[in-house]
């Protein structure tokens, strides 16, 4: 195919991406322990439903809930993705894209996906940085800002155990000394295990330390939609990972989660918590997005099922004996939401509504009619599992253009409690506190 005539069919292909068609639920059916779920709508060319990156006009930030105000942590950042906080309150955040690969040949659905995904304001090259943000003054401004770390993979999770500084690259789990107060790390880092990586469906790696630091959890993401490109190449992936930092071996812990993202521990009961981002391409109503509590060993549909035994007709050959035991997750999220980060309330630092309950960020949909996400929600709990329906956090994220004014992604709790929310649009952490 000529380049002339390869671009003419690309052009074509996104008009027709934009003709799909539309939700027919409200946006709560899509949430809660029990949301709605359609029949599958298939489509040739994706749903393309993109809101264009801009940026934040002058002065402004997104709107909050009754109770909270928000203002600017630190900005002039390059595509901030995931944050950490150290013990004495710094605030670590990756900067962070995608790895750079070329492409395998002419495939118009990925051309089509890759256009709108860099309209969408990830098409970035990516600094390969952790950046140091200190707001020694406790006036809600970070007034030093450090390179922490640089020449790394993608990096996106982040954990501190003991002087050991953990990173998750794209491709490998990296390991740097570290010690208390430092703003930079010169040291060399220690690769600990390599982590699936190759064709970077999806790219981002999370790692959390379990409570008493002998163990990491690490998130892979599919490397597809629905395994359409072969089983073998999601060989290790759609699951989280345990490694024993003992002897640095490595065990799945659960499968089936296709896009696995933020994870956090659940204070009441101590049990592991993550966000998923689930398939597209069978309508604007599937399939929601979730946050669960993982299950050792559980497995959660990917690609076989969805929503527990929900069978996806796509996939051949089907595995009926592991759709069988497909979980059931605790909590959809909305679909195509695109929810990424997630962080537990840990202090009475906001207002008493959000002391016990689960902050998500949701990244916003790219293939959906009317779009979704693009907000912090709060899920409130009792007694360990989510009670009663989401409720928004910070909003305004898309203007009245339906342009993307910011892109909320990780979430977490600063040293004096308040919600701090990484903007990889807005180039923004912004710092959300009760209103004075």
């Amino acid at each position: 195919m000529t380049i002339a005539r390869s671009l003419s069919v690309l052009a074509f292909a996104i008009a027709l991406a934009g003709c799909g068609e539309s939700s027919k639920l409200p946006p709560e059916a899509s949430y809660g322990p029990s949301p709605q779920l359609p029949e599958p709508k298939g489509s040739l060319i994706p749903l393309v439903s993109v809101a264009t990156a801009i940026g934040w006009p002058d002065g402004a930030k997104p709107v909050t809930a009754q109770g909270l105000q928000v203002n600017a942590f630190a900005s002039g950042l390059d595509h901030p993705r995931w944050l950490y906080v150290l013990p004495n309150g710094d605030v670590l955040v990756a900067e962070s894209n995608k790895p750079t690969q070329e492409p395998a040949g002419f495939d118009i659905r990925k051309r089509v996906q890759g256009m709108m995904m860099s309209k969408a304001g990830a098409g970035v090259p990516s600094a390969n940085r952790i950046t140091l943000l200190r707001d020694a003054d406790h006036d809600g401004v970070a007034e030093t800002k450090t390179t922490f770390l640089e020449g790394l993979h993608s990096p996106f999770g982040m954990t501190l155990v003991g002087n050991d500084f953990y990173v998750a690259n794209a491709n490998a789990l990296v390991r740097f000394p570290y010690k208390a107060g430092e703003t930079s790390i010169k040291a060399s880092g220690t690769k600990v295990v390599d982590l699936p990586a190759g064709i970077n469906h999806h790219w981002t790696k999370n790692v959390i330390a379990s409570q008493d630091g002998s163990k990491l959890y690490i998130t892979v993401g599919s490397n597809s939609n629905v395994g359409e490109n072969g089983m073998d190449i999601e060989e290790g992936r759609a699951a989280i990972w345990e490694l024993d930092r003992a002897t640095n071996k490595m065990r799945l812990y659960a499968t089936g989660l296709r896009n696995p993202n933020g994870m956090d521990w659940e204070p009441q009961t101590g049990t592991l918590w993550t966000t998923v981002n689930e398939r597209d391409e069978i309508g604007s109503d599937l399939v929601p997005d979730y946050a669960t509590s993982v299950q050792d060993g559980g497995f959660y549909g990917w690609p076989y099922s969805y929503y527990g035994q929900h069978v996806d007709e796509r996939v051949k050959p089907q595995r009926p004996d592991l759709v069988a035991k497909a979980i059931v997750p605790d909590y959809a999220l909305g679909a195509h939401t695109a929810s990424l980060g997630l962080a537990f309330s840990k202090s009475d630092a906001l207002p008493e509504q959000y002391r016990y309950g689960l902050f998500i960020g949701q990244h916003g949909s790219w293939n959906r009619k009317p779009k979704s996400g693009y907000k912090v929600v709060f899920i409130p709990f009792k007694d360990g599992k989510p009670n009663g329906p989401p409720q928004d956090v910070l909003t305004s994220f898309l203007n009245q253009k339906e342009e993307a004014q910011g892109r909320p992604v990780g979430v977490l709790n600063d040293k004096q409690g308040n919600l701090l929310v990484a903007d990889d649009v807005g180039n923004v952490i912004w710092r959300v506190t009760a209103a004075q």
